[in-house]
């Protein structure tokens, strides 16, 4: 699957989208910032900020750092149990002070009595009463159910998984008005190999508006993206714009293919990487545009366990 190479704002955005349209809790490892080994660290530097991360000995995410200026940063801490997230705290200094008006801390808690459900309660810094959500899960271990509950009152989103052939659609409703839609299908490609497409369709209260197709190829790699419209008159969804994703040998993202009507727009990635014996890449260099990421990385240095001889 293709990585975020450019990772800022990342968790600012998730945040939102967390809050806009809550879904299952996603806890972020190594893998998701595209990384291999023992990192213990990662520190990412571009021409419009920093993004820092740290991670615990299992390779889940423990801290992460957003830094607009030496003066205004964000700071996310992640605390878990046994590879549960228990609490998820975000603090925002503004010229090097810390703002509790805009800081919140999400806790959660797990309850396992008949079938699972998952509580996560968002407070302020300020002791004040921001949401709380309710998961709900079948015997698979997948969300079914999500009841959120604010100032504003009570909202309940329903989660239905339904199978037909080869294909399984995941439909969420909100308040029984169908939110989105998610299909995940296969098929087979001009190799011989089989693809995965997953096309999620969007509605505005219950109305179709938006819907993306992807495309990963066998090594579940992203290779093509194609963005819809939806047209009112023919009522159908239009193709907008389509991404191709070309990877090197090792799996990185070498070509990017932008297609929007006759317009063709291309970008080239080449890496440099540190020494590590699995290797990961130290800086970005995107061509034409002349940007760049830089990347500094930490690893843990655990030491080899010798039994010594009787």
């Amino acid at each position: 699957m293709i990585k975020n190479y450019i990772l800022f704002f990342c968790f600012v955005l998730n945040f939102i989208a967390t809050n806009i349209f809550s879904q299952e809790i996603k806890i972020f490892t190594r893998e998701d910032f595209d990384l291999n080994g023992d990192v213990k660290s990662c520190l990412v530097i571009t021409d419009y900020g920093k993004e820092e991360y740290d991670f615990d000995e299992n390779g889940l995410l423990a801290k992460s750092v957003t830094r607009y200026s030496d003066s205004d940063y964000d700071v996310t801490y992640y605390q878990y149990d046994g590879g549960f997230l228990k609490e998820k705290r975000l603090e925002n200094y503004r010229e090097n002070t810390f703002d509790t008006s805009t800081s919140i801390a999400h806790f959660y808690e797990l309850d396992t009595l008949g079938t699972k459900k998952i509580t996560e309660k968002i407070v302020s810094y300020e002791k004040e009463f921001v949401d709380q959500y309710e998961y709900f899960y079948d015997t698979d271990d997948r969300v079914v159910k999500i009841i959120r509950t604010n100032n504003n009152g009570t909202d309940e989103t329903g989660i239905e998984y339904t199978s037909y052939k080869d294909e399984q659609t995941r439909t969420y409703r909100l308040n029984g008005v169908e939110q989105k839609s998610i299909r995940t299908s296969s098929r087979k490609a001009k190799n011989g190999t089989l693809e995965k497409v997953i096309l999620t369709k969007k509605f505005l209260n219950g109305d179709p508006i938006t819907a993306k197709e992807e495309i990963f190829d066998a090594s579940d790699q992203l290779i093509s993206t194609i963005h819809f419209g939806y047209d009112e008159k023919t009522q159908q969804f239009v193709p907008e714009h389509t991404t191709i994703f070309t990877y090197d040998s090792s799996g990185a993202l070498s070509k990017l293919v932008e297609k929007k009507g006759n317009s063709e727009k291309v970008k080239e990635y080449i890496y440099q990487y540190d020494d590590r014996e699995q290797g990961n890449w130290v800086k970005q260099i995107i061509t034409p545009d002349n940007a760049y990421t830089t990347r500094r990385i930490k690893y843990f240095e655990f030491q080899e366990e010798v039994e010594e001889e009787e």
